[in-house]
């Protein structure tokens, strides 16, 4: 349980600004055969996708802090991000998934007033996505 644990916790603070390895986790908990692969997959999702919302309500309900020196994203990130998403639309979400860019694209989604079932949808499949084809490659299948 307490790996279980780990790993959730791992991939929620991985789809922040916090450093955290979730892919590392992930993968050594699966090649320690303790758990199910399956559910290393769900409980990574899980994590990190809940991570992203946290980021979509900080952009959401927060977003007037944003010259506070606690921010978690820089004016930079999310003058991009904005830009990605103004451009791209909630398509842009897919991307959540890629470093750097990923976390402040979840950021402006909430800035921007993403509808919630939307953000959910995209980011889950985008996140679940990723974690599928990670643990396809690290099987060899891929």
């Amino acid at each position: 349980m307490l790996a279980l644990l780990s790993l959730f916790f791992a991939a929620l603070l991985a789809a922040t600004l916090i450093p955290a390895q979730s892919e590392a986790v992930l993968l050594g908990l699966m090649w320690s055969g303790a758990h199910a692969t399956a559910l290393l997959w769900l409980v990574a999702t899980l994590g990190n996708v809940l991570g992203s919302l946290l980021n979509w309500w900080l952009g959401r309900y927060l977003s007037h802090f944003a010259d506070h020196r606690w921010f978690p994203f820089s004016t930079k990130q999310m003058a991009r991000a904005s830009g990605w998403y103004r451009r791209w639309g909630y398509w842009s979400l897919l991307a959540s998934w890629v470093p750097i860019i990923g976390d402040p694209l979840t950021l402006a989604a909430g800035m921007l007033r993403e509808q919630l079932w939307r953000f959910l949808l995209i980011v889950t499949l985008a996140k679940g996505g990723r974690y599928f084809v990670l643990i396809l490659i690290a099987r060899g299948v891929l």
